[in-house]
C-alpha cells in the first residue's frame, strides 16, 4: 500500500504525430507512455492516469509541452483543461521545451522539425523568438509535412488530390518524408527538389531567428523532431545555412522535450 500511495511528476510532450509521457515517483522510478497524438488530451491523459492507477492527488506537478501555445492566455485555456489532472499544472510550447532540452538555457538555434517545423532562437538576455511555426496552411517550411507534399505534387498529383480530402491529411502526406528522403538519396527528380527546397527553407528561417534574436556567430544550433534525426537531411540543412553566410556550431541536444518537461516537473533547471 505505502508504494500505491507515492506522489508523481508527470511530463508529456504532446507533439503532432505522438503523445509521450514521463511519469517519475518521489523514489526515481520512472512510468512510460508512448501513443499516437490525441485530439482529447486530457481524455487521453485520463486514459493514462487510470492504466498508471493514478489520482490526480498523486500527481504533484504535470508539465505539458504541447502546440499553439504561445501566448499568456493560450496557456492558461489549456491548464484549465487539464486542472482536474494534479495538484499543479505548467504548460509551454512544444518548441520552448525542446529547445530547453537541447540547449539549457544558453542562447542559440532550435531548429525542430517533425509533422511540422519551427526555429525558435533564444537571444542572449533570455528572450524567446521564432521563425515558421505557422502551421501547414501557412508554415511549416521544411517539416515532414512539407517533403510530402512537395514531391506528391509532382510525382503523383492525383494521389494528392485524394490525401487533400482525407481525414488526417497532414499526418498522412507528413508520414511519406521518410520515403521522399530514401528516393532523394538515389539521385535527381521530385524527391531531390523537395529535400533541397525543404533544407534551404529550414536555413532562411534559422537566419531570420538568429537576426532576431542577436545571436553572434558561430550561432550554437541544435535540433529536434524526427526529420532532423535523419543526419543526411540534418546535414543538408546546415550546409544551407552556411551558404546563407549563417556562422553556425551544432550541437547535439542534451535532451528531448520530453524529457525537460519532466526535469521542469521535478522542479530541476539548468
Amino acid at each position: 500500500m505505502a508504494a500505491m500511495a507515492r506522489t508523481w511528476t508527470v511530463g508529456v510532450d504532446a507533439g503532432g504525430t505522438w503523445l509521450r509521457v514521463l511519469g517519475i515517483d518521489a523514489s526515481g522510478r520512472r512510468r512510460v507512455m508512448r501513443r499516437p497524438a490525441a485530439h482529447d488530451l486530457r481524455a487521453a491523459l485520463a486514459a493514462t492516469w487510470r492504466r498508471w492507477r493514478l489520482g490526480s492527488a498523486r500527481v504533484a506537478h504535470l508539465v505539458v509541452a504541447t502546440r499553439g501555445v504561445w501566448t499568456a492566455s493560450e496557456r492558461r485555456a489549456v491548464v484549465a483543461r487539464l486542472r482536474s489532472l494534479a495538484r499543479r499544472v505548467t504548460v509551454l510550447s512544444d518548441a520552448e521545451a525542446a529547445h530547453l532540452g537541447a540547449l539549457g538555457r544558453r542562447p542559440g538555434l532550435l531548429v525542430l522539425a517533425g509533422t511540422g517545423s519551427i526555429v525558435l532562437g533564444r537571444g542572449p538576455s533570455g528572450r524567446w523568438v521564432r521563425a515558421g511555426g505557422l502551421g501547414p496552411l501557412f508554415g511549416d517550411a521544411g517539416s515532414a509535412f512539407a517533403l510530402g507534399r512537395d514531391w506528391l505534387a509532382v510525382a503523383h498529383p492525383a494521389r494528392a488530390r485524394r490525401l487533400a480530402r482525407a481525414p488526417r491529411a497532414v499526418a498522412l502526406i507528413a508520414a511519406l518524408a521518410p520515403r521522399v528522403l530514401r528516393l532523394a538519396r538515389r539521385g535527381p527528380g521530385p524527391a531531390r527538389v523537395a529535400v533541397t527546397r525543404g533544407a534551404l527553407e529550414l536555413a532562411l528561417a534559422m537566419c531570420v531567428a538568429a537576426r532576431d534574436a542577436r545571436l553572434s556567430s558561430p550561432v550554437r544550433v541544435s535540433w529536434a523532431g524526427t526529420l532532423l534525426g535523419n543526419r543526411a537531411y540534418r546535414l543538408a540543412v546546415w550546409r544551407a545555412a552556411r551558404h546563407l553566410g549563417l556562422g553556425i556550431a551544432p550541437t547535439a541536444p542534451r535532451e528531448s522535450a520530453l524529457e525537460a518537461a519532466a526535469r521542469l516537473a521535478r522542479g530541476r533547471d539548468r
